[in-house]
């Protein structure tokens, strides 16, 4: 059988280098292509043709929700399992929302890494056993809440609140995103009023709420 093709995702080296001596051990399973941050994964996509993208939720420049929407969206026969530190069922409803296929809590046994690439792999949704079962249940019978004030967003619009919070400049994010200084200036004005908040920090706080950046960043 073909094993199962494994893209790394996370800003740490040393992370990935864990997980990368983990998983090359693990027979049936091949580690294709390391990233650090979820735009870079998205461009590994075309190449490498993952079956699997094991990405930390919390990266810097596009988070690992943003590339699990992506990939839903544009690599449907790729499936995204989220690595957190955090059991937060809001968390876990996001990220189930934005199409990943697994939650992976990144204190987890080696041997529950293992099986949450094989249940992938096989077409299953796998969440760590530490995370309540009713999460899952609830948002497969839609019996969950309703989207979030972030999930309201649209994508550019939470892109460009992750790059607002993590202290980039407008003019450094038109940079990024290969748009005009005023239209991250509308961006911004759009996000304010749409989240009823008045100033930058503001922005910050709610996107350290919400899980776009980590507190430390």
């Amino acid at each position: 059988m073909r094993p199962i093709r494994v893209l790394l995702a996370d800003d740490h080296a040393l992370v990935r280098a864990g997980l990368r001596a983990l998983l090359q051990n693990l027979p049936g399973i091949e580690v294709v292509a390391e990233a650090g941050d979820g735009r870079e994964a998205l461009q590994l996509l075309p190449t490498h043709r993952p079956d699997i993208v094991l990405a930390d939720i919390s990266m810097p420049g596009l988070n690992g929700l943003e590339l699990a929407a992506r990939a839903a969206k544009d690599w449907p026969g790729v499936r995204v399992v989220m690595l957190s530190m955090h059991a937060n069922e809001e968390y876990v409803a996001q990220a189930l929302r934005a199409g990943a296929a697994g939650y992976l809590l990144k204190d987890a046994a080696t041997v529950e890494l293992e099986a949450a690439v094989r249940a992938v792999g096989r077409g299953e949704t796998y969440l760590s056993p530490a995370i309540s079962r009713h999460v899952v249940t609830g948002f497969v019978q839609g019996t969950g809440r309703g989207p979030s004030s972030l999930e309201q967003l649209t994508p550019r619009q939470r892109e460009v609140l992750q790059l607002i919070a993590e202290g980039n400049t407008t003019k450094e994010i038109a940079k990024k995103l290969a748009i005009s200084v005023k239209t991250v200036e509308t961006h911004r004005m759009q996000l304010m009023e749409r989240l009823d908040l008045h100033d930058i920090a503001g922005l910050v706080r709610y996107a350290v709420r919400v899980g776009l950046i980590k507190p430390d960043e």
